[in-house]
């Protein structure tokens, strides 16, 4: 029933009249996966060289969006994404002088998630994954949630939550895997769906702990790539730039490696425990010693195993899809939380150097040569705010929705735009809740049907005190330790050009908008704050 009316919807021009849907279970299901510190080109249809088939079949089906933001950080991307907001608004990422905000900041009451939105007549919400939002996912409006609170542990996590409630711990030695197992009850929700509740539409949010370190992955993919890495970062990165720059993606300027840049927090122990394999920098692949490539090449071949099993479980995934035949009316979004990461540290269980690499004993990281390669063709990486800490692949695919196949989107979205977009589809306005703001987002189905402008005066980020802002294709941006650059995208996307210098007042311009936006974003942030004894 839903896939009919939605079919006579579009055949007639008529998507705007799915607000005016005249009972339940006519809107589309929605489907948002989210990887984990997964690289702009990781993806084979993004350029890259794992193997990722049944994401590479939803873009080859669907849309692939060139210009995709996060704001360059799990929890912040977690509460925008699902709130509608930038996390400053809601107090999930850190403004100076909004206190409590950050990792652990509470939401304001107008700042609920997407299911307590969505009418729940219509639409039942579900979840599995990784959380890293306040509160808990069944207090929040999901009905059923698989909370993996403990990404550290991909074969024995501590830390689970199945409907809000603690779960036991998983021993090490069992066969337990954590993407496999949160595709899996996925899955599971799936078919419960369907035998109780198919007169209704479905959202659910599917949150990969994948491929955020420890690398951890079972043997059998890793042994797909483990000598796949040898020839370098170098030789990954100009054959991703090649295969990018042939599909239309990004077909401008590569940027260079910048052999300074290291792990955004400096942890020298850390990297010393590892052994005489790891290395601090992005230094030249010939200038290593064949024991520090051998070592590379092995992580970054667990990092792929990572992405390849998540793709597998992907696969699973759609097929039950089919088998409810609810694919042809599901609108299924793929991005990631934020770039790759440069990051290097040992924590919870340790690292153990004997243990085999990629094994539950282990705690490796990716580190800032392959989070180069991963992140091509843009600069920095994870918690910066340069591209290649912000711009994430996203794929759109709905066959009964969406009548392109395997088109490119080159128009700017971020995660702010996806509930408002989700909204719409289920026939109902993003509009202020509680007393609140008005959210900052812009439906995307605009651009669903062609690269068309959403009407956007800007996008903004802040977060570990670097600072961006975009007006157009004018992008202004400063890490912690630099001053202001200024970029003109549409030629330069890989910001190797800066025009700060010879464009003062266009630099000046953005410098101030980003600034009274802060500041805004500060007086909504702790507006309900100042009267509380706890606020400080």
């Amino acid at each position: 029933m839903r896939l009919l009316t939605l079919l006579l919807f579009l055949s007639l021009g008529l998507i705007d009249n799915l607000a005016k849907a005249d009972g339940p279970g006519d809107q589309p299901n929605v489907i948002v996966i989210l990887a984990d510190d997964l690289g702009f080109s990781d993806l084979g249809c993004y350029g890259g060289e794992i193997e990722t088939p049944n994401l590479d079949s939803l873009a080859a089906g669907g849309l692939r969006f060139t210009q995709f933001y996060n704001t360059g950080r799990c929890w912040p991307t977690r509460a925008s994404l699902l709130t509608g907001y930038y996390a400053q608004q809601v107090r999930r990422d850190k403004l100076p002088g909004v206190k409590p905000s950050g990792a652990g900041g509470k939401r304001p009451a107008w700042g609920p998630l997407l299911p307590k939105l969505l009418d729940s007549e219509n639409y039942r919400s579900y979840h599995s994954g990784k959380w890293h939002i306040d509160s808990r996912p069944v207090r929040e409006g999901f009905d059923r949630s698989y909370f993996l609170g403990d990404q550290a542990r991909f074969f024995s996590p501590k830390s689970i939550l199945l409907d809000d409630k603690p779960q036991p711990a998983i021993p090490r030695g069992t066969d337990y895997y954590a993407t496999t197992a949160i595709a899996d009850h996925m899955i599971d929700v799936l078919k419960e769906h369907e035998a109780d509740h198919k007169d209704k539409a479905f959202f659910h949010y599917i949150a990969f702990t994948a491929p955020h370190f420890p690398l951890h992955a079972l043997p059998e993919d890793i042994e797909k790539y483990k000598d796949r890495y040898l020839e370098g970062w170098e030789k990954a990165r100009a054959e991703r730039w090649t295969k990018i720059q042939e599909s239309g993606i990004v077909d401008d300027r590569l940027s260079e490696f910048e052999r300074e840049t290291g792990a955004p927090y400096k942890r020298p122990d850390d990297i010393e425990a590892y052994g005489p394999g790891e290395v601090a920098l992005p230094l030249a692949w010939d200038s290593l010693t064949d024991e520090q490539r051998r070592f590379q090449a092995t992580k970054m071949a667990i990092h792929a195993a990572m992405i390849d099993r998540m793709d597998q479980e992907i696969g699973r995934i759609l097929e039950q899809l089919k088998a409810m035949d609810e694919f042809e009316d599901t609108l299924i979004f793929f991005l990631s939380d934020n770039g790759a990461s440069a990051e290097l540290m040992i924590r919870d269980d340790g690292h153990d150097t004997s243990a085999e690499p990629g094994s539950a004993a282990t705690h490796l990281c990716l580190g800032p040569g392959w989070s180069t390669a991963c992140n091509t063709p843009f600069r920095k990486h994870k918690t910066w705010v340069h591209e290649g800490g912000i711009a994430t692949p996203l794929i759109a695919h709905w066959p009964a929705g969406i009548a392109a196949r395997g088109e490119l989107r080159h128009q700017p979205g971020h995660l702010i735009d996806m509930v408002p977009t989700i909204l719409e589809l289920a026939g109902q306005e993003h509009k202020p809740w509680s007393g609140g703001p008005v959210p900052p987002g812009k439906s995307l189905l605009p651009v669903f049907e062609n690269d068309a402008s959403v009407g956007r005066d800007f996008l903004w980020w802040y977060h570990d005190n670097h600072s961006a802002i975009r007006v157009g294709d004018w992008k202004a941006v400063k890490t912690k330790d630099s001053a202001w650059e200024l970029f003109d995208l549409s030629a330069d996307r890989a910001e190797t050009n800066d025009l700060a210098d010879s464009n003062p007042q266009k630099r000046d311009a953005l410098i101030k908008l980003w600034q009274q936006t802060r500041n805004h974003y500060a007086e909504q942030a702790q507006a309900d704050l100042k009267d509380k004894p706890n606020a400080k």
